[in-house]
């Protein structure tokens, strides 16, 4: 990631600050105790910021090449996705 990108990442990318310094995930419930209030408004915020790119993702899953393990040329890879890209951004474009 380029150190003057963004990264939004959900639980799973906790230690990510370590490694890129913009990087923001929400907030994990400690064992035992709650989390404030300003936490829980800052994981909402954080949400709704990602929420537009995962409605994204998983309408890019619907075509199994992302949803499922990659076998063929990893080069080939990235050409694909973009023409999966295309073909979304073409649906965008050219509503039924």
């Amino acid at each position: 990631m380029a150190p003057t990108s963004e990264g939004l990442g959900d639980r799973g990318y906790q230690g990510l600050q370590k490694r890129h310094a913009k990087s923001r995930t929400p907030i994990k419930k400690p064992r035992d105790r709650e989390i404030g209030k300003a936490d829980k408004r800052r994981t909402r915020t954080l949400a709704s910021q990602r929420l537009g790119c995962e409605h994204i993702i998983g309408k890019l899953k619907v075509f199994k090449i992302l949803a499922a393990r990659y076998r063929n040329r990893r080069r080939r890879f990235g050409l694909r996705v973009q023409l999966l890209a295309g073909l979304y951004n073409l649906d965008l474009l050219c509503p039924r």
